[in-house]
C-alpha cells in the first residue's frame, strides 16, 4: 500500500493548481521541433520553442552528429575525470572559448548543472551573493546550493544594486561577495544593465556572473550579452546553454583559465555525472563555429523578432518592454493566459502559457518566440489568429 499521506498531498495540490489556472499541461512533439510541430496530428505554427537559430534541425547539426556516433559510439562512457573526457568534448571547450572571447571553458550536461555546479564550487557559507529578484530558477537554486548568504536586489535597480553591495562589503561578515545576474530575461525579453553591474563591482570588488542562456546566439551579434557591451575582459564567469540558440544539449562556464582549472576540480555535476554523448558534442561544435562564420541566422531572427513584436503591438497587445526577439502577450489573470493559450492552440498557433512560479503572480502571460526559421507568411498567419483570439476574449 502506498502512502496516504502522499496521495492527499498529491491530490489536494493538483486540484488546487488546476483550479487556480496554474497546472501546466504538457503536450508530445510528434517529430522534430521545428518552425511548425505536430501535436496530436496537426500542424501548429510553434512560437514556444527557445530554438532561436532554427539550429536544433539544421542538417549540418544533424551530419556532424552522425558522424561523431559513427566514430565514438552513443554516450561518453564514464565521468569525464575518470575516462570520459573524449577528443570532441575538449574541441567544443576550446571552441566555446573562442566564440564568448576568454582563456577557456567548461562543459556541463545542461544549463541548470552549470548553475548548480559553478556558484557553489565557488560560493560558500562564509561568502554572500547579489541576486537580481527575476533571475532564473536554475540561479536561485545554484545560490541556496552554496549555502551563502543571498541578497535580493530589485530587479536591474542599480541604486539598489550600490547600496547592498556598499552594506553586504562593508559589513566585514563575508569572505567573498557575487553579484548574479541573467544577461538576458527569458520572461520579459529585457537585457541586463551590464555596464552598470561591472561598475559596482569594480568599485567593491565582487565577483561577477551574467548567465547568458537566452543571451548566447542573440544578442552582441550572436556572441552574447557580455559580448554586446564589449566586457569580455570584465566579466568573471560567463554560462551559458548549448540547448537554445544553440540547438543541442548542454551548458558551459567561459572565463579565465585558472577559474575552468578549479571547476573540473570542485564542481560536483562535472565529477559525478557523465558528459554529454559525443554526437551531442560535435553538433554543438559545428553550431558554434557556425556563428563564428556568419551572423546570417543571427540577423533573421532579429528580423523576424521585431516583426512579430510590431504586429502584435500594432493589435493593441501589452507586449512590456522586450529589447530581445522574446515577446511576450502580457494577460494578467492567470486562468485567462491559460484559455488564451487554448485558443491559439484550436485556431493554429502553439504559445504556451506562463504563469506564477515561472512568473510572478497576476503577470501570466503567452509568450512568443520567433526564430530565424520562421517564414513572413508563418507569422504573419499567427498575427492574424492573435488578432481573432484578442478580439474575442476582448483583450485588444
Amino acid at each position: 500500500m502506498t502512502s496516504r499521506k502522499l496521495d492527499h498531498f498529491l491530490e489536494s495540490n493538483i486540484n488546487d493548481l488546476k483550479e487556480n489556472g496554474l497546472y501546466n499541461e504538457i503536450d508530445t512533439v510528434e517529430g522534430a521541433n521545428g518552425p511548425e510541430i505536430t501535436i496530436k496530428g496537426e500542424t501548429l505554427i510553434n512560437l514556444s520553442s527557445n530554438n532561436y537559430l532554427g539550429l536544433a534541425t539544421h542538417h549540418e547539426l544533424k551530419d556532424a552528429a552522425k558522424q561523431a556516433v559513427d566514430s565514438h559510439g552513443a554516450g561518453a562512457g564514464a565521468v569525464r575525470t575518470i575516462n570520459g573526457t573524449l577528443d570532441l568534448h575538449i574541441e567544443l571547450e576550446k571552441r566555446i572559448a573562442a566564440f564568448k572571447g576568454t582563456e577557456a571553458a567548461i562543459a556541463y550536461q545542461s544549463g541548470f548543472n552549470c548553475n548548480m555546479a559553478a556558484i557553489s564550487a565557488v560560493m560558500d557559507k562564509n561568502d554572500a551573493i547579489l541576486s537580481d529578484s527575476l533571475n532564473h530558477a536554475s540561479i536561485i537554486d545554484g545560490c541556496r546550493l552554496s549555502k551563502a548568504k543571498i541578497i535580493r536586489f530589485e530587479h536591474s535597480d542599480m541604486a539598489d544594486l550600490r547600496a547592498k553591495a556598499k552594506e553586504a562589503t562593508e559589513s566585514g561578515t563575508y569572505n567573498k561577495v557575487m553579484v548574479i545576474t541573467d544577461g538576458v530575461f527569458s520572461m520579459d525579453g529585457d537585457i541586463a544593465k551590464l555596464p552598470e553591474i561591472v561598475e559596482i563591482a569594480e568599485e567593491f570588488d565582487l565577483i561577477t556572473y551574467v548567465d547568458d542562456a537566452h543571451g548566447s546566439g542573440v544578442t552582441g551579434d550572436g556572441a552574447g550579452t557580455v559580448k554586446h557591451f564589449g566586457l569580455q575582459d570584465k566579466v568573471d564567469f560567463q554560462m551559458g546553454t548549448l540547448s537554445k540558440a544553440i540547438g543541442v544539449i548542454g551548458g558551459y562556464v567561459a572565463g579565465k583559465q585558472s577559474l575552468i582549472d578549479w571547476l573540473k576540480v570542485r564542481s560536483r555535476p562535472f565529477l559525478f555525472s557523465t558528459a554529454v554523448s559525443p554526437a551531442d558534442a560535435a553538433a554543438s561544435t559545428r553550431a558554434i563555429e557556425m556563428l563564428m562564420e556568419s551572423t546570417e541566422l543571427n540577423e533573421k531572427l532579429w528580423e523576424n523578432g521585431n516583426y512579430l513584436k510590431e504586429g502584435l503591438k500594432k493589435l493593441g497587445f501589452d507586449i512590456g518592454d522586450s529589447e530581445t526577439p522574446i515577446t511576450p502577450c502580457i494577460i494578467g489573470d492567470e486562468k485567462q493566459a491559460q484559455t488564451f493559450s487554448k485558443r491559439l492552440y484550436e485556431e493554429g498557433v502553439y504559445a504556451k502559457a506562463i504563469v506564477f512560479p515561472t512568473v510572478p503572480r497576476r503577470t501570466g502571460r503567452v509568450r512568443n518566440m520567433p526564430t530565424a526559421a520562421h517564414t513572413k507568411e508563418m507569422l504573419d498567419r499567427a498575427i492574424g489568429i492573435y488578432e481573432k483570439i484578442g478580439k474575442e476574449l476582448k483583450l485588444i
